[in-house]
């Protein structure tokens, strides 16, 4: 969880705004694997995440100049990108519950 999430879970919470919903502990808990790949003569760095579903995301990171390359920060924004892409999925999930 970063600081920004920290921040808005502080806020929720502050709220008392407790119904149920999807929160960034949710995000990581769903996550059981993690692998990274840079393109050879690129600067694109991909991040596969692979959930307890066995489902996959993906989330990918580049630089224009390949100067600024750093394969640390690449794979931190990579990975960043593909956890985004689990919260619709599983708000998702959530809402076929709360329908059912």
């Amino acid at each position: 969880m970063n600081e920004d999430e920290k921040a808005l879970e502080a806020e929720i919470r502050e709220k008392g705004l407790t119904a149920r919903r999807i929160t960034p502990e949710d995000i990581d808990a769903e996550i059981i694997g993690e692998e990274y790949h840079v393109f050879p003569g690129s600067c694109l760095t991909v991040c596969c995440l692979t959930l307890k579903n066995g489902f996959t995301v993906t989330g990918e990171s580049a630089c224009a100049s390949p100067e600024n390359f750093n394969s640390e920060i690449g794979r931190r924004i990579a990975r960043s990108n593909a956890r985004e892409k689990i919260w619709p999925l599983l708000g998702f999930r959530l809402r076929d519950q709360l329908a059912a």
